[in-house]
């Protein structure tokens, strides 16, 4: 069993029950990434999806500008594509429950160095209070002032896709030109249309909300047990949402290992699948709904080791004024944000692994290959809370533009150049075997 002591964090988020469908986002942003890898031909597949998909949202006049304007492939300074997943559930797998307007509780941002080497992948804690600038909802046509302290998952109820990708260019001091937003359903029919993603765990899973139930070990997910492993929150880590991040994660590099390493690429009746399955389940920014733009990402990615692509937690501190909310690691996110400003090559350091995630025994972080197959020892379901929200505000800046310095030592084989991030900033790259650790 895991000891309990060994990350002794405040329990983030764990509110009154409602069922979060966001954790898809993750799914979708890897899908993109991997899905355009294999060169324009699957670029095309995306392209044509493109034609029963035409749900397109626009972004700010300077984001639009930008997105029309410029190619993906020579953006200065690298392209930034944010991908949002929402908790709405109209018209969707399991959609038996109210509930109020629709919240970015997932929000991944995803840096394309200019050089095409590197991919990071940015994920944003839900329960982080950030300022929120002044939108004005799309559907409702109500505006919303701006705030200086918010939970950040409030800007896409607020605002729309807009909303959220306005607060995140606040946040970081980036441009984000492209945009898109995911529903869950899709999470099924790429788990499927890959035959399964094996996940290790390394403490048994026991999640009565999700009803996901895994022992230790590896396990081969797809369908509804994919998308339970996705949202369980209360059966990993701490039963927070940062511990959630990290868990995803695990499935993630795990994903972009299988796609990478076993022939995924070779099959385009697979490669179909995925594309469809990703496409037919976003709303994409008006930029991001262009057959051109996702040749250009199919050149940008073509050819990129899963070893240089790096998913990281912005990084986050406790709120001293709600044990249920996070602030800003001010200078720990200020090295992160002036990383992806200048395009620098980054690198995780020691003991980087979040707070339901741990390497895998008899890996060397770098290792390439799935872990074995296995069997879950029970089923899920998509019913079920792990996703508490609110939106009341908390003191705290969410600004991350103190000044700060990286420190620890890196480990990651992405460069031999790479700038090291600091040490608190959690993460793995997608070629590390990692387990997600379980609270059973």
């Amino acid at each position: 069993m895991h000891d309990a002591t060994r990350r002794p964090f405040a329990r983030h988020g764990r509110l009154p029950r409602r069922r979060g469908w966001g954790t898809l986002a993750s799914i979708v942003a890897s899908t993109l990434a991997v899905v355009l890898v294999s060169g324009t031909s699957v670029a095309a597949i995306a392209g044509a999806q493109l034609a029963t998909a035409p749900r397109t949202v626009k972004l700010s006049t300077d984001d639009q500008s930008t997105a029309q304007t410029a190619d993906i492939t020579a953006i200065k300074g690298g392209a930034n594509i944010l991908l949002i997943g929402s908790d709405t559930r109209i018209g969707q797998f399991d959609s038996d429950e109210d509930v109020e307007g629709a919240r970015n509780d997932v929000t991944m941002l995803i840096h394309i160095s200019q050089d095409h080497t590197q991919l990071t992948a940015v994920s944003f804690p839900r329960d982080l209070m950030v300022p929120i600038p002044a939108c004005t909802n799309p559907e409702s046509g109500t505006t919303y002032p701006a705030a200086t302290s918010a939970q950040f998952n409030t800007a896409l109820g607020n605002g729309g896709v807009s909303c959220v990708v306005d607060t995140v260019e606040n946040l970081t001091g980036l441009s984000i030109p492209y945009a898109g937003l995911i529903t869950f359903d899709g999470v099924i029919e790429m788990s499927n249309a890959l035959g399964g993603v094996d996940v290790c765990v390394a403490d048994p899973i026991n999640d009565s909300y999700t009803n996901l139930h895994l022992t230790a070990g590896s396990h081969k997910l797809e369908g509804t047990d994919a998308l339970a492993f996705l949202r369980t929150r209360h059966g990993v880590g701490d039963g927070s949402d940062l511990a959630r991040i990290s868990s995803q994660q695990v499935f993630l590099s795990a994903l972009l290992r299988k796609v990478t390493s076993d022939g995924t690429l070779s099959n385009p009746i697979t490669l179909y699948k995925l594309a469809g399955a990703a496409l037919s389940n976003m709303t994409l920014s008006d930029g991001l709904a262009q057959a051109r733009t996702l040749v250009g990402l199919a050149g940008a990615l073509r050819g990129m080791s899963t070893a240089n692509m790096l998913f990281v937690q912005y990084p986050v501190a406790d709120d001293p004024e709600d044990s249920a909310r996070v602030i800003v690691d001010q200078d720990a996110a200020h090295t992160l944000n002036v990383a992806l400003q200048n395009d620098q090559k980054t690198s995780l350091s020691d003991s980087s692994t979040g707070r339901a995630s741990e390497e895998s025994s008899g890996s060397s972080g770098t290792a390439t290959a799935a872990p074995s197959t296995g069997t879950s020892t029970g089923t899920s379901s998509a019913g079920g809370s792990s996703a508490g929200t609110s939106s009341g505000t908390a003191a705290g800046s969410g600004t991350g533009t103190a000044s700060g310095s990286a420190s620890g030592t890196a480990t990651s084989a992405a460069t031999g150049s790479a700038t090291p991030l600091p040490s608190s900033i959690t993460g793995q790259s997608a070629s590390e075997e990692t387990c997600s650790v379980g609270n059973d």
